[in-house]
């Protein structure tokens, strides 16, 4: 086959990965919006002060219902610490959970690799928490200290919304005035959810005679646990679906890249290759040992993170790597470069070594358990086995169905004018043709509200005329009535008077 003809099959295996999870992406992400607007920094800052179990099973939990973007996913346990949790809580439990046992992963992981890779993820998850918990309690306490200071003096600009770095000088960067101040925001995404949430706490705000009461804060969600509206209020909905939103804008990259490493992947380095890599280190437990480390470095190399990792985990797999190491490669998205300069910038270099061993040692210890656990019940698929796509035909239900949804929460996040702002920056006539569908969509609300209203009006017309022809007919009964009476009287009369004349007829006689 030429290079083009890999290209372009490594091109269509992409998209028909792309294709298989775009259902489970929409609704992974969809949850974690929801839930991530009705739990709070503060209250989980609350719950997660100390380095006990119960902590850790908290912060594990907060992390599941979190965002499952790596670098927000850091950037909240960053806060978290910053503000007083407890390293295993925030910098263990919450960051682990939050990247690798979220909604979303689950649903990718279940579509191309199957259930017995999704049990393992979870099982696998709890393992490698308890390894991070383990060494970070074997960690001096002033070395964490240290960190946190270090986390507390950073003065750089910082996202609004979701805490990440948010650099002036970035392209990504976006700026908003508020009351004489200028708050920057890592993506758009972040911004419009800012947005949102200050204008419900505008609207929801006290009066004036209301002193005592707190203004809500916007950078907070404000849904059942801030407060700010119940499951049926259609603002929290709202702002669920530009937090949905901004889970997009920070991962479609990471996704569409993986997407395609793992394709290109796929396509072009040979069978052979795979082959001699995971054959280092023989048979039985030192094959399973070297294939994790392996594993680990292999994610570290891919710089993809989060559920942008688990279509490469697939083309793993299927080329003879351990089944516990493909747990292992998923695990490696906290250690990839971007991510350890950052904890680098956070807590300083000893902190950032200390995270890195950690993570690398979970990783291993976590795929390399999993593996001979899921092998004993006899869990283990044959290699390269894959079994989890949605049954025919359900893909394209599936991603009919909620493709409108997704459309949905752009509209609601971005508005029409913004979005055909957008559309009119790309080239040819998509921005002329989305401003032609509009104005026909508004000629035919325009019409429909006008036959609407005719039809509302002749309904009233015929519901006023039954009422009087229902009126007129009690009238004309009631005339009847009085005629029926008439004539029985007369009727009675007639008979009395023949009755007179018989008894005249009688007495002439």
């Amino acid at each position: 086959m030429t290079i083009l003809g890999s290209l372009l099959r490594g091109l269509a295996l992409a998209l028909d990965m792309a294709w298989e999870t775009w259902w489970a992406l929409v609704l992974g992400f969809t949850l974690t919006g929801a839930v991530e607007e009705f739990v709070t920094e503060r209250q989980m800052t609350r719950y997660l002060g100390d380095d006990g179990w119960r902590e850790v099973g908290l912060g594990t939990l907060f992390g599941i219902a979190s965002s499952s973007c790596s670098f927000s996913a850091i950037a909240t346990a960053k806060t978290l610490f910053k503000k007083g949790a407890s390293p295993v809580a925030s910098l263990a439990a919450f960051q682990f959970a939050a990247t690798d046992l979220v909604v979303e992963l689950g649903l990718v992981m279940w579509i191309l690799l199957g259930w017995q890779f999704v049990a393992a993820d979870f099982v696998g998850g709890v393992v490698a928490v308890v390894v991070l918990t383990v060494i970070y309690r074997r960690v001096p306490d002033d070395w964490f200290e240290r960190a946190r200071e270090h986390a507390r003096a950073l003065d750089g600009a910082t996202c609004a919304a979701c805490g990440m770095d948010a650099p002036p000088d970035d392209e990504e960067t976006t700026a908003l005035d508020v009351d004489g101040e200028t708050l920057y925001f890592c993506c758009g995404g972040c911004e419009m959810v800012y947005r949102n949430r200050r204008g419900s706490s505008d609207a929801s705000k006290p009066s004036e005679s209301s002193e005592t009461s707190k203004p809500e804060d916007p950078t907070e969600p404000t849904g059942v646990a801030g407060g700010g509206g119940g499951l049926t209020s259609r603002r929290t909905w709202t702002r669920a679906a530009t937090s949905t939103v901004k889970e997009w804008d920070m991962l479609w990259e990471d996704i569409g890249v993986g997407f395609l490493v793992a394709g290109f992947v796929a396509a072009l380095v040979p069978q052979a290759w795979w082959t001699t890599l995971f054959s280092t280190g023989g048979s039985g437990f030192t094959w399973v040992l070297s294939s994790s480390v392996i594993a680990v470095l292999v994610g570290v190399a891919t710089f993809v993170c989060s559920v942008g990792n688990i279509p490469f985990a697939l083309v793993l797999w299927q080329n003879g790597i351990a089944f516990g190491s493909v747990l292992s490669f998923v695990f490696a998205d906290l250690i990839i470069p971007p991510l350890v300069n950052a904890y680098r910038r956070y807590y300083g270099d000893r902190a950032a070594a200390v995270l890195f061993v950690a993570m690398f040692v979970a990783s291993v210890v976590a795929g390399v358990t999993v593996h001979y656990l899921f092998a004993g019940l006899g869990l283990v698929p044959p290699q390269g086995q894959v079994g989890g796509t949605a049954p025919e035909g359900y893909t394209l239900v599936l991603n009919l169905l909620l493709t409108p949804l997704f459309v949905g929460q752009v509209y609601v996040t971005y508005g029409p004018d913004r979005i055909g702002d957008a559309l009119v920056a790309f080239p040819g006539v998509v921005g002329s043709a989305y401003y032609d569908v509009r104005l026909a969509l508004g000629h035919v609300a325009t019409a429909g509200r006008t036959v609407g209203g005719g039809v509302v009006g002749l309904a009233g017309g015929v519901w006023r005329a039954g009422g009087a022809l229902r009126r007129a007919g009690g009238h004309l009964v009631r005339a009847l009535g009085h005629v029926g009476e008439s004539l029985r009287g007369f009727g009675a009369a007639l008979r009395d008077a023949g009755d007179e004349l018989r008894e005249a007829v009688r007495e002439l006689r």
